[in-house]
């Protein structure tokens, strides 16, 4: 206390009085503060950089508290550690450090805030350091207390702050050059205007999360390091997609969050893009790469070619591997940090992402009975109207030569059509030789039907077919795979640990993609292993996205299904657009209809039975017209409300359910669908409309529906 007065009294020599000019910009309020000292508020803030800046940002509510009764406790903060976003990181108050706890991510310094000042290029206020705040609160409080006030401080960046009064305080800068001379910093240039308490500083301060957590959702992002227009990392978005559904379920699940019914979905990001690029890729890369265009370039490499790793066998298996263990790392840190989880597990998907949780999903495998189900099955395969041995067959392709190599191995007939190219190399097959013999064993598939007669035959078999899915592996052999001979690259799918309920596809391409590798048709039979449910999400303008029920029920055409606007009912745009085709199509008819009866009215027959046979035939012809031209005239999406479209069966891969879900374009996008081109496939993460379809689906699994259904 006594350095601070001595302090004071030095600096109480230079301490002119503001000039009026100087003081409207102190935002200058009644003086109306009493004589009694209240001991500040603290709150606890974290530092993020952002473009390059550094911003402090407030924990919520709830986190602050929990710091602060833990900094109160008495107890050493050394080693303390307090969970905080919902569990997604942990403070280490002896540190003051913030760790991400699921993913990496630079520590962010922590602190315990109690004074501020106002920024030079923007409005955000930054909070003093710890230790210069309690000073300032040790001479506010003397100022109250004494009711003295002028009080000067100079920081310890030689910066001055003085304390007029309680509403008015404010902090200059030091000019360069001003104590080259060892003289005290004057209170020149513009000044900075200091506020006490975090309740005195515009700054948004959540309630924080509820602790209950009823569903844990993965999400794998598509091509490159970025996803969205903005470039942020899939964490920033998973942020995003998190924050809206928080927002959503206070608005459309109010009254189950008021009966405690529910509490909130964690959504967790998996990040496969970095860990693939780490394997010295990128390295071999810079060396063929052309110096021209340099960005682009570099573009080119770091995103557009994730789409080649994943068709090439080295990188997919990296890339299987990465996104099934992170995701099988993250649960069981997850369930190690909330042992309490009782809920279900769901994977969403964006883009190429998507795609690599579909390879995923279709070779998982529903428990050990099913291994030795699809076993079996490939017996009865084999065996199916087979009665040439393994040597008339090699004569048949004038490989007798190599029979020898295959009894030596001891490779049957049966175990022949299993082996991959791969293990044929490693026996000593010559590639002419081995190309005529994938190709023999190929046909005999296909001629066989090993998709229908065969596989439907077997009751209670769960093989993914090769109508259906892109490969198949076996567990019970080590590092051989199955290929099913449908264009997929031949990997070693890891098993996840858990049981997904949905797969959400965004702005997906996986029916391009199957259709590239040669897929003309979905099983309708055919389901996921392990997984009941599966939407593809897409917007309407979007790229990269595909249909997948048009696979499944080929001969018949018929629209997504409508996502509903998150406020209910369509835009108004898309139903001023569907109006206005119906009235153009009855005018169009009626006017047409007007025509005709005119011109018969000019060319009447003289006969009037042949007249009437006419009249009636032409009714009938213009009735049939009629109707034709009514069902092509309505090209929008089915709305998720109507009835029509649920009676279409479009297969089992989503439980019976409709698959294909297409999001309402915003009124100014419908003006160029060009332009908003790329902004559509980056929409999903910020889209309200994206988010309570993936929270209805969830919760309804449990139980719990909407307050209002949407229409």
């Amino acid at each position: 206390m006594s350095s601070v007065e001595s302090h004071q009294e030095q600096l109480s020599q230079s301490d002119p009085s503001p000039s009026p000019n100087s003081c409207s910009s102190f935002e200058l309020i009644d003086m109306d503060a009493g004589s009694l000292y209240d001991p500040v508020s603290p709150h606890w803030f974290y530092c993020k950089i952002i473009d390059s800046k550094e911003t402090w940002i407030p924990f919520n509510s709830e986190d602050s508290q929990q710091l602060e009764e833990a900094y109160d406790s008495g107890k050493n903060c050394n080693g303390r550690v307090v969970p905080t976003d919902g569990g997604r990181y942990d403070v280490h108050l002896g540190e003051r450090m913030r760790y991400a706890v699921y993913w990496d991510e630079q520590a962010s310094e922590v602190r315990r805030c109690t004074w501020f000042y106002k920024g030079d290029k923007d409005n955000k206020y930054v909070p003093y350091s710890e230790s210069f705040s309690e000073v300032l609160e040790e001479t506010y409080m003397l100022a109250v207390t004494l009711d003295e006030w002028k009080k000067k401080l100079e920081s310890p960046n030689r910066e001055i702050i003085i304390l007029h009064n309680p509403k008015l305080m404010v902090h200059y800068q030091p000019i360069a050059g001003s104590d080259e001379w060892g003289s005290v910093p004057t209170e020149q240039g513009r000044p900075r205007t200091v506020k006490r308490g975090v309740e005195n500083i515009s700054v948004d301060i959540h309630c924080g999360e509820p602790l209950q957590i009823d569903h844990l959702v993965f999400v794998v992002h598509g091509i490159g390091p970025a996803c969205d227009l903005r470039f942020r990392s899939i964490v920033q978005c998973v942020n995003d997609f998190r924050s809206v559904s928080l927002n959503l379920l206070q608005t459309h699940f109010k009254k189950a969050q008021e009966n405690q019914q529910i509490g909130r979905v964690e959504f967790l990001p998996v990040n496969w893009h970095s860990p693939l690029h780490s394997t010295g890729v990128d390295v071999d890369l810079q060396r063929i790469t052309l110096p021209s265009i340099n960005r682009l370039r570099h573009f080119t490499n770091d995103t557009i070619l994730d789409v080649f790793f994943y068709n090439s066998p080295t990188y997919c298996q990296t890339i299987v591997d990465t996104v099934a263990s992170e995701m099988n790392r993250l649960y069981t840190l997850f369930l190690k940090r909330n042992p309490n989880f009782k809920g279900g597990v769901s994977i969403a998907g964006h883009s190429l992402g998507s795609l690599i949780l579909f390879d995923i999903l279709t070779n998982q495998k529903d428990s050990l009975g099913d291994i030795d189900s699809e076993k079996d099955s490939l017996n009865i395969v084999m065996g199916h109207g087979d009665t040439a041995t393994l040597e008339e067959d090699l004569k048949k392709l004038q490989l007798s030569e190599f029979f020898n190599i295959f009894e030596k191995e001891k490779v049957d007939k049966e175990a022949l059509a299993l082996c991959t190219d791969k293990d044929l190399q490693e026996m000593g097959i010559p590639l002419g030789p081995r190309k005529k013999i994938m190709n023999y064993f190929k046909s005999r598939r296909d001629s066989q039907g090993i998709t229908q007669a065969v596989i439907q035959s077997a009751p209670g078999v769960n093989f993914p077919r090769e109508s259906e899915a892109c490969s198949s592996t076996d567990d019970t052999r080590k590092d051989e795979y199955l290929d099913v001979s449908i264009g997929q690259v031949s990997v070693k799918y890891p098993r996840l640990i858990y049981k997904p309920e949905i797969f959400f596809a965004f702005g997906s391409p996986i029916g391009m993609f199957l259709t590239v590798r040669g897929l003309k048709r979905i099983d309708p039979n055919y389901k996921f292993p392990t997984c009941k449910g599966f939407f593809n999400i897409y917007h309407p303008f979007d790229p990269v996205a595909y249909r997948i029920e048009p696979m499944v029920v080929p001969g018949v055409e018929f629209e997504p299904m409508l996502i509903p606007h998150h406020k209910g009912r369509k835009r108004m745009h898309l139903e001023l657009r569907e109006g206005l085709t119906r009235m153009s199509m009855d005018l169009k008819n009626n006017l047409l209809g007007s025509l005709r009866m005119a011109w018969k009215s000019f060319t009447r027959a003289p006969y009037p039975a042949l007249q009437t046979a006419e009249t009636t035939e032409e009714a009938e012809v213009e009735a049939e017209s009629g109707s034709e031209k009514a069902s092509d005239g309505h090209p929008e999406a089915s709305a998720a409300g109507d009835t029509a479209p649920m009676s279409i069966s479009v297969g089992l891969l989503n439980g019976g359910r409709r698959i294909d879900h297409v999001l309402q374009e915003k009124p100014i996008e419908s003006f160029n669908e060009y332009l908003f081109a790329l902004q559509s496939h980056l929409c999903y993460w910020e889209s309200e409309d994206t988010v309570l379809l993936v929270l209805k689906e969830i919760y309804q699994t449990q139980g719990v529906f909407l307050d209002q259904p949407l229409q």
